[in-house]
Parts: structure tokens; sequence; C-alpha cells
């Protein structure tokens, strides 16, 4: 979606069953179960990383490459370590017109679930990006607190989930990479490339008592929506690997660490499950106006 630059190699496991429904209400779960619950009953099913199509995974953190903590001296990047959040399942959306704020319906089947668990501390982080078109498409990336903990309240990640808008568009970082896929995909998007989302796309923050979702529209830019539709052309094809972080703008904010992480494997068009989009948000905390800021390196 952004091109930049770096290689990088892959391996790695993790995989689990498919899944069924997407957005709707789920059946009470433990605490523990809530997550096992979410990752198995969304729309898009949770593959083995290696074999897996139409599908998603859970790619480890040394396969992407971030700012290290030599980075402003050195320019030195380091593989990534282990993500600050668990994954807790995808969604993959279709709709008549934009889905925007999905952690706010009543049948978004994640938040269900953890409400159903009565875990109290658990923050859920959600990725939604918002594809144009006839018909629009969201990909939802859901990712959670560690084992009913909460997120430390000095973190970088703690400062963003809080922060303005505008701090959230200077730090929101992508970092991708083609695993498979034909050569015209490659070359637009580059093999690893690494872009500042909140500055090169409209993102929109939508904060909750227990949750942030960032609402990626893509269709906010012409050059992320042309090469979208060239990687959508041939879909079943590609085999992509995302990762979000805060971007470390500071020494002390050094390493970098990625909060998630999703390999999205050789996906259909077709898989997408249809939500009304006239369905009512529940009523949640306002969430703060829009911003800008600068920043070049990646």
């Amino acid at each position: 979606m952004c091109p930049t630059k770096h290689k990088q190699k892959h391996h790695h496991h993790h995989h689990h069953r498919s899944s069924t429904s997407s957005m709707t209400a789920a059946a009470p779960v433990s605490r523990e179960d809530w997550r096992e619950e979410a990752i198995n009953s969304g729309s898009l099913k949770h593959v083995d990383i290696h074999t897996g199509s139409n599908g998603w995974a859970s790619p480890p953190g040394e396969l992407f490459s971030l700012r290290g903590p030599n980075y402003f001296t050195k320019k030195a990047k380091i593989p990534a370590g282990d993500w600050l959040l668990d994954p807790a399942g995808v969604d993959w959306l279709r709709s008549n017109s934009k889905l925007d704020h999905v952690l706010a319906r009543p049948d978004n089947r994640v938040m269900n679930a953890l409400r159903s668990s009565k875990s109290s501390k658990t923050f859920i982080v959600a990725i939604n990006l918002q594809v144009p078109g006839r018909e629009h498409h969201s990909a939802v990336f859901y990712f959670a607190s560690k084992a009913d903990e909460p997120i430390n309240s000095n973190s970088l990640l703690s400062q963003f989930i809080n922060g303005s808008d505008a701090f959230r568009n200077s730090r929101f970082k992508i970092v991708n990479k083609i695993v498979k896929g034909p050569w015209i995909v490659k070359t637009a998007v580059g093999n690893y490339s690494a872009c500042l989302l909140g500055k090169a796309l409209n993102c929109h923050y939508h904060r909750g008592p227990n949750y942030l979702e960032i609402g990626v529209d893509i269709g906010s830019s012409a050059i992320a929506t042309a090469i979208l539709r060239l990687a959508l052309g041939c879909v079943t094809a590609v085999t992509v690997d995302m990762g979000f972080l805060v971007e470390g703008q500071k020494e002390e904010e050094l390493p970098e660490r990625l909060f998630g992480a999703v390999r999205i494997c050789q996906m259909e068009m077709s898989s997408a499950t249809f939500v009304d989009s006239a369905t009512p948000s529940s009523k949640v905390l306002p969430m703060s106006s829009g911003g800008e800021s600068e920043n070049e390196d990646d």
C-alpha cells in the first residue's frame, strides 16, 4: 500500500481451525476461551502459516525489520521481537457503504466474546482497512492485550491509544512484505516497505472504554487505490505480511515494537461476509478530531 524499501526472510508457524460466521453474537465464553472464540469464529479462517490459503495467520516478529536502539546514530534496524498484543481474530466484510467503527456495532463478534468473558482489564486495538469499490469491503484485524493484563500506562502504545489524533497520525506505522505474489505486484508495492499510514492516508480513530479502532481509508489516496486494485486483480495469488506499530521518534522510544501483525494468505474476495451498514452503533466515548504531522524516515 505504501511502497518503500528493504528485504527480509521468513519462517515460523501458527495455525487454528477454520471459522464460520462473522459479525454475530458470541455464546458465553470463559475468561480464558474468549480469544479462541474470537480467532476461530471470524469470516476469514485462521490457517497454517506455511500451507494455508484463503485465510490469515500470525507471522512472528522476527520477519519484520524495525528501528533498533542505535537507529538515530547508525541507522541500524533489527528483527522485531514478540508483539506487544496478542492476535484476536480477523474479519473480511462487505457492505453497500463504508463500514466505520465496527467495534461499536452490537453484532461485533469479538466485542461480544470479550463481554461474555467478563474480562475487565483486556484492551482491544483493531485496524479496519477500508477498501473502496462498487461494494465496500473491510479487512478488520483485532489485537488484544495479553491475558487479562492492562496495557502499561507508561508505554509508547499507551500514549498512542490515549493521545490526540495529530499524535496518532504522526506515529501510526505499517511495515509490509509481499511473501508470495506476481512480479507486477511485488514491483508496485516493493518487496519490503514501511510508511506512516496516518500521513499517507486518512485515518479515523474511535476510542471506546476498552478499545481503539483505527479506520484506514484506502480510497483517500489515488496511489494506494491503484496499487490495491492491482493487488486485488490477482488477490488469490498474493500472500502479504503486515505489521503495525507506533513509530519510535526519540532514542528513549527505541527499539521499536510491533503491537500486532497479520499474514493474509491468498484471499478470495468472495469469502467476505455481508454486513448491513445501516445497523446502528452502540453508544461509546466520543472520539477526538483529526490532525496532521511531518515525518519522513522509515
